[in-house]
């Protein structure tokens, strides 16, 4: 992990260089400060001046209709702030690249059913413009950067004592409308960068888009495309096909979704700070030096006031990352069966992927400073390689039927080596779910079942109980 979330740094993480980091800003810092990087311009007043403005803005909006907050971070900042490095304009999706989308969305489809047991999972496959994808996946970046920007917020007041606290509270109301500004600054600038670069809407494996909806942004598409040897036509049809493949995983295995952000809540959950060292160092402040930036910004940079790395946090990340691999690898593999000969250029293209995700591509980025997880390319591959042995050893139909539930997918171990895991398919493991769908209605109704039967044995008792007392 060489990222924490909304430009924390960890001090605890020996792989960071940050010798190979720019001089100017970058993830881990959004407003130019220069804090805590060591090749850092320095304080940079301009900076501040526009952060300020931003904010008196948002304090003079307060109050106004429609113009209150709520949260640990200003998605009205981040939606502002996305657009504006998108440019005054953003031309509309023409109605020929519309109708390209639609054909190859549908050619995509036919091609998937013969690759998959997973039928077709998208409701609709729309085009569209930068200016789309924002507006379309940030309820979805909410859900994401929500609990560890709530974690991180609530940090600052939690070990005050309860007089403090109260004495505290016009600051603390300040300094959570100042840090839901930060946090949306941060979110805009790098939703913008990557609103300029992604494919579609499950560029980082994830289903930001809403729900039974499969989206293509021809103009970026356009763009990608024009480094590359294939026709852009089949380059729209292969990125099709892994829309397609995305969407299918998350309609039919309804548990999935709920995994990958639960994985991302339990990341924020494990979200500690050092209030022992936070002390020692309020102690050692003079508090006229906080009016110095150069001293704050000396202070920032000690490391104190940053989150340590737990293990319960670490772990959530391996769950996450592992996670995030199995469904990379599997649309990989499916893609490759379902595309064929079809597409001469289709291994091309995949490896061209491959290389995107192994060089740390936008998408890859942007998820590593807002969540804090980077999908590690060495367990992409080994989730596809897994996948593979097991489609070619097992079959197709007992390869999908792994994801009937969380239990039985392959951890981070059966990556490093899936022999055993394969062995366990082929023996049995996982071919007791003959239908992914059926046995999901089956645990359902076990599980009602029981409660049913619970609340039965629990009446009689509260009667008898009632009998005697009277």
């Amino acid at each position: 992990m060489n990222d924490l979330p909304f430009g924390f740094s960890n001090r605890d993480d020996d792989d960071r260089k940050r010798g190979d980091e720019p001089s100017g800003p970058g993830p881990n810092d959004p407003f130019g400060f220069g804090i805590g990087g060591s090749g850092a311009g320095g304080f940079d007043p301009a900076q501040l001046g526009q952060m300020l403005t931003s904010l008196g803005q948002m304090l003079s909006g307060m109050g106004q209709p429609g113009s209150a907050q709520a949260g640990p971070v200003n998605y009205d900042v981040a939606k502002r702030l996305a657009r504006q490095q998108l440019g005054p304009t953003v031309a509309p999706v023409s109605s020929g690249a519309a109708s390209a989308v639609t054909d190859a969305a549908h050619l995509a489809e036919l091609w998937l059913d013969g690759a998959t047991t997973l039928p077709a999972g998208a409701a609709k496959t729309v085009a569209w413009t930068a200016n789309d994808w924002i507006e379309q996946t940030l309820p979805t970046w909410q859900r994401l950067c929500d609990p560890v920007a709530e974690q991180i917020s609530g940090m600052w007041t939690a070990a005050l004592p309860e007089e403090a606290r109260q004495f505290a509270a016009p600051m603390v109301g300040m300094l959570g409308q100042m840090g839901g500004l930060a946090f949306g600054s941060q979110l805009g600038q790098a939703l913008g960068q990557l609103a300029k670069e992604v494919l579609t809407s499950t560029d980082i494996g994830l289903p930001l888009g809403p729900t039974g909806t499969a989206a293509l942004l021809p103009a970026a598409i356009s763009e990608f495309s024009a480094g590359l040897e294939q026709p852009e036509s089949e380059i729209l049809v292969f990125l099709a096909a892994r829309e397609a493949a995305h969407q299918r995983l998350f309609a039919h295995v309804p548990w999935l979704r709920q995994q990958v952000l639960g994985a991302v809540e339990d990341y924020a959950r494990g979200i500690r700070m050092d209030f022992s060292a936070m002390e020692q160092a309020a102690q050692n402040i003079d508090p006229m030096s906080l009016t110095d930036p150069s001293k704050l910004e000396e202070i920032l940079a000690q490391g104190t006031f940053e989150p340590q790395t737990t293990p319960e946090q670490k772990q959530a990340l391996e769950r996450l990352e592992t996670l995030l691999a199995l469904i990379e690898g599997w649309v990989q593999v499916v893609v490759a069966d379902a595309v064929g000969d079809r597409l001469p250029g289709a291994g091309a293209l995949a490896e061209t992927l491959r290389r995107r995700r192994a060089t740390g591509g936008p998408a890859e980025q942007t998820f590593a400073t807002l969540v804090g997880l980077e999908l590690r390319p060495r367990k992409l591959r080994e989730a596809a390689a897994l996948w593979r042995r097991l489609t070619s050893d097992a079959g197709m139909t007992a390869r999908d039927r792994v994801w009937a539930h969380p239990d039985l997918l392959p951890d981070s171990d059966d990556l490093d080596s899936p022999a055993g895991f394969i062995d366990s398919v082929i023996g049995g493991g996982a071919t007791v779910f003959d239908d992914p769908l059926a046995q999901l209605a089956e645990t359902e109704a076990r599980e009602r079942a029981a409660r049913e039967q619970k609340d039965d044995d629990t009446g009689p008792d509260l009667g008898k109980e009632g009998g005697e007392s009277s």
